[in-house]
């Protein structure tokens, strides 16, 4: 049966795939996005009903979060390891505040959120799955997401808001913004540098998080929990890097630095940055150090075993898929952070 769905970030790079996915299944999408958002040309394409607006901004939510709406996709975050602290405070947090209060009132079905696996912190000691407290980084990007999640499960418990929370690992694919243009550009530029031997990266395919996410909306099962999810395997960030470089013709990394230099470079960078109040982002940070340097360990045997999910596509095809889009692309225009 058709879904009215409202989607924050919907020009995103998890929003615009789960737009594709919702209009796929006969779905009504409405998309929120930003009155200076210049990618909204495929929204127009699709006959998707655009409404303008800030999260951080509570009247522009209710407005455009009416009451026909019945399913709530909150993916719109400042994604960046780099910025202000006060912008992160009122996008992750209030903003997140202002969305769980405007579905309340409309009384949705299903409220969807988009976490991310950094908020168990960097014990490396264990296995994560959902049953690991949460843990700060003392980073922004990482903590305020924790906070935007007490946020929402406060709306769960005190307004019995119907929330699910999502826990993507490291996120990739065809239209991502972040992630694999970094890497290919730092490549290209023969800036990349490893931290740490062996560091753990945890492929999360675009399709798969989607797929999963759209189970979410509809299983009763789903709400009250919170699911991590990747593609079912790991791989080091060497074989990662390097298998982007041999797709676009790059030259093979091989460099490594001590993590103790990297961390206090990049502890320096930060200081200097900020002192000269410098825009843009240092050409390392510490949040990059902690994460490109981490041998962390996640299961998503709950997905599997509660809403009998399982990755349908495979690392190996996944990568695949992303670097025969990946070598057509502009880096300079696709990255951003």
């Amino acid at each position: 049966m058709k879904k009215v769905v409202f989607i924050t970030g919907a020009t995103g790079f998890i929003g615009t795939h789960l737009v594709n996915a919702n209009l796929k299944i006969g779905n009504e999408v409405i998309a929120f996005v930003l009155p200076n958002d210049l990618n909204i040309s495929f929204l127009k394409e699709n006959n998707v009903d655009i409404r303008y607006g800030d999260i951080r901004n509570y009247e522009e939510v209710e407005k455009a979060l009416s009451e026909e709406v019945e399913i709530v996709f909150h993916c719109a975050a400042f994604v960046s390891d780099w910025g202000n602290a006060d912008l992160f405070k009122a996008v992750m947090i209030n903003g997140t505040e202002n969305v769980c209060k405007a579905a309340s009132k409309a009384k949705v079905e299903r409220f969807v959120k988009i976490s991310t696996n950094d908020v168990f912190g960097l014990d490396e000691s264990t296995i994560i799955n959902e049953t690991t407290p949460l843990s700060k980084w003392n980073e922004p990007y990482s903590d305020t997401k924790i906070a935007a999640e007490d946020m929402a499960w406060h709306y769960f418990k005190t307004e019995k808001l119907p929330v699910t929370m999502v826990y993507p690992c490291w996120v990739y694919g065809p239209g991502d913004k972040t992630f694999v243009p970094l890497l290919a550009d730092a490549i290209l530029k023969k800036e990349m540098v490893f931290m740490r031997k062996n560091a753990i990266v945890w492929p999360t395919y675009i399709d798969n998080l989607v797929d999963l996410l759209m189970l979410i909306s509809k299983d009763d099962r789903a709400i009250g929990e919170g699911f991590l999810v990747h593609d079912g395997e790991s791989t080091t960030l060497e074989k990662f890097t390097n298998g982007v470089a041999k797709a676009i013709g790059g030259k093979e990394v091989k460099q490594y630095i001590p993590y103790w230099i990297a961390y206090f470079a990049a502890f320096l960078m930060e200081i200097i940055w900020k002192l000269l109040k410098k825009k843009e982002r240092p050409l390392l940070t510490t949040y990059t150090v902690k994460n490109l340097g981490s041998r962390l360990k996640f299961s998503i045997e709950k997905a599997k075993n509660l809403l009998n999910w399982t990755p349908k596509i495979t690392y190996s095809e996944g990568f695949k898929t992303t670097m025969e889009w990946l070598v057509k692309q502009n880096f300079d225009q696709l990255k951003q952070k």
